[in-house]
């Protein structure tokens, strides 16, 4: 299995090369082994796919972060988190999620951010 800062590095990698690729949302870890088993070189999570199979509009970041953590742990690819703006507005709870995405094995999306905050909790996230 990846360390994951070899995932990390590769995930890097995967942006910094020219072309685009694609990066398909799992919602759980068998979803998640079957992407990898299709030859994908990330995954995402998805907050809302949890949701649904949770049969509800809402998820908690307690299971955004296990949804994480099992997704992380089922393939040796990077994994991008969609945390839902970190369930947070303030940056230090933002970056508290950031935390917790990293320990679960995943990298965080900030794309749902308000961009005024994106270098604030990154700073605090990089300070923990």
């Amino acid at each position: 299995m990846r360390t994951q800062m070899e995932k990390a590095v590769l995930f890097r990698a995967l942006h910094e090369r020219p072309g685009a690729f694609i990066i398909p949302n799992p919602w759980d870890a068998g979803t998640a082994k079957l992407l990898a088993s299709l030859g994908f070189e990330a995954l995402a999570t998805t907050s809302l796919g949890l949701a649904n199979t949770l049969g509800s509009a809402t998820v908690s970041l307690d299971a955004i972060i296990e949804n994480c953590r099992m997704i992380a742990g089922a393939t040796d690819l990077p994994v991008n988190a969609d945390l839902e703006n970190c369930g947070a507005d303030a940056p230090k709870a933002a970056a508290k999620a950031i935390g917790l995405a990293a320990e679960a094995g995943a990298s965080a999306d900030r794309s749902r951010m308000r961009p005024a905050t994106h270098a604030d909790r990154f700073t605090i996230s990089r300070s923990r």
